[in-house]
């Protein structure tokens, strides 16, 4: 049950907290904060807020509008695990102080407007969501890029290119490279260390549902979180990976989201479970294809029909195309399937229940800011319920061993991220519904990608280039 503000104060009073830590979200996706004493923090500051500067904040305010209030939600409350003082940790909303309206580029405000509009709809009350988001547990990483050098050493104990080195004794047990799914210790070195973030996630409150190495040598792990409301589960995410991240460097290793930081072996993706529910009941579920809804088929219809445009958000890094290559690993082809996991949207079928039934949807990466990803998402779903948007005929072959020409007829992800936010920018209307995006945090959101991701990576010499061209 969520606590109240003065059960807030109490909860903080019991575990002796000496600090609150306020916790917001960028623009990008990354956790902010900054903490201050406990005896600053009352009920009305849950309220009230407390200020801040808005122009330091990646793709938010200018100098001369930089006030903003930060407002903590009582409902994220707990005890901050990693901290050597006792603090009281946060999650906050973003108010104007001006207006004193919700920021409109508050990540987290769109995904609770996303919320708001699913139940105007009518269609639904409840929009599950459930990432798988993958992650790789180095042992050191090093990199650097200026006017005339650029490189990054990354290295993993694990990594299957230390299997002749000098260890004073080299043990083996390294998994190969697309071998890491999944062996058993000694060959998973990491499975202690990944349990140690569970109980980490089970003592903040999250729900964990399995942990496992993935496929990739060199540290690749997977941690499944159960389902939960949109807003929640992106909170959910967030502390997710800021558990990993601090028990990772706890133990002296360092973990990254990076979709692809290894060349020749998986990169890391978040396939993201969804469904929508009214009145406790489950509206996937039904007698069509893979024992789905018909409700269900549009919503894929309409995922599938503006997935291009999803990219922007969904995979959202110019490193995120470095795994969404046709003819590797990730999903990059537009079409779903039960159980197919080479098809872009998949059916899972490992219970019969009504219940278990959603969509699983395999391009995401955990690259994203997860209030905007799935809010992006549930409108592309919810404009494919509203038009009635056929998702045609399901792909059950391997679409890896397709023949060229039948390939070239199913749709594909974009290969890049300027070719996913052209894409964003020609169809976003379905966003805009119910105010949940505005066009000015779309605007901004494409302005600022393009400058400081697309133009950045475009204006630099890539080390390979060197290898292809210096001899030319």
């Amino acid at each position: 049950m969520a606590m109240t503000p003065k059960e807030v104060l109490d909860f903080a009073k019991k575990n002796k907290a000496v600090l609150v830590d306020l916790k917001f979200i960028d623009f990008p996706g990354v956790w902010q904060h900054f903490s201050v004493p406990i005896d600053q923090i009352g009920e009305s500051t849950f309220e009230e807020g407390l200020g801040f500067d808005g122009s330091s904040i990646r793709g938010w305010q200018a100098i001369n509008a930089s006030d903003m209030l930060i407002v903590p939600d009582p409902a994220t409350a707990i005890m901050d695990p990693f901290r050597k003082y006792p603090t009281l940790s946060l999650v906050c909303n973003i108010i104007d102080p001006v207006t004193k309206e919700p920021y409109s580029r508050d990540p987290r405000y769109i995904a609770k407007k996303a919320e708001m509009y699913l139940k105007s709809t009518g269609v639904a009350d409840t929009a599950f969501f459930g990432p798988e988001a993958e992650f790789f547990i180095f042992d050191d990483i090093r990199f650097d890029q200026n006017s005339h050098s650029g490189y990054y050493f990354l290295d993993s104990n694990e990594g299957i290119w230390n299997s002749g080195r000098q260890e004073n004794p080299n043990l083996g047990y390294k998994p190969r490279h697309k071998e890491g799914y999944f062996p058993v210790p000694p060959t998973d070195s990491q499975e202690d260390l990944r349990a140690e973030m569970v109980d980490y996630m089970k003592r903040c409150g999250l729900t964990v549902e399995a942990q496992h190495h993935e496929v990739a040598t060199a540290g690749q792990g997977e941690i499944d979180l159960k389902f939960s409301p949109l807003t929640s589960m992106a909170d959910g995410l967030l502390l997710f990976k800021y558990i990993i991240k601090n028990v990772a460097v706890k133990n002296g290793k360092t973990a990254t989201f990076m979709p692809k930081p290894i060349f020749g072996d998986n990169g890391s993706g978040m396939h993201v479970h969804q469904s929508l529910w009214k009145d406790g009941k489950p509206l996937f579920a039904g007698k069509e294809y893979a024992g789905l809804s018909k409700l269900a088929l549009n919503y894929i219809g309409g995922i599938l029909k503006h997935a291009p445009a999803l990219a922007a958000l969904t995979n959202p890094t110019t490193n995120s195309y470095k795994r969404l290559v046709p003819g590797y690993e990730a999903p990059v082809n537009l079409a779903y399937s039960a159980r197919n996991r080479s098809a872009s949207i998949r059916i899972p079928m490992y219970s019969a229940s009504p219940k278990a039934k959603r969509v699983e949807v395999r391009f995401p990466d955990p690259s994203c800011n997860p209030y905007l990803a799935f809010t992006a998402m549930l409108m592309a779903g919810l404009d494919g319920i509203e038009n009635k948007i056929d998702p045609g005929s399901p792909f059950d072959k391997d679409l890896y061993e397709l023949p060229a020409e039948e390939l070239a007829k199913i749709p594909q992800m974009p290969g890049a991220l300027d070719k996913a936010l052209d894409n964003l920018e020609k169809d976003h209307k379905f966003l805009l519904k119910g105010n949940v995006f505005t066009e000015d945090a779309l605007e901004t959101w494409m302005a600022y990608k393009r400058k400081n991701e697309v133009d950045a990576l475009r204006l630099r010499p890539h080390p390979y280039e060197f290898f292809l061209y210096y001899d030319i």
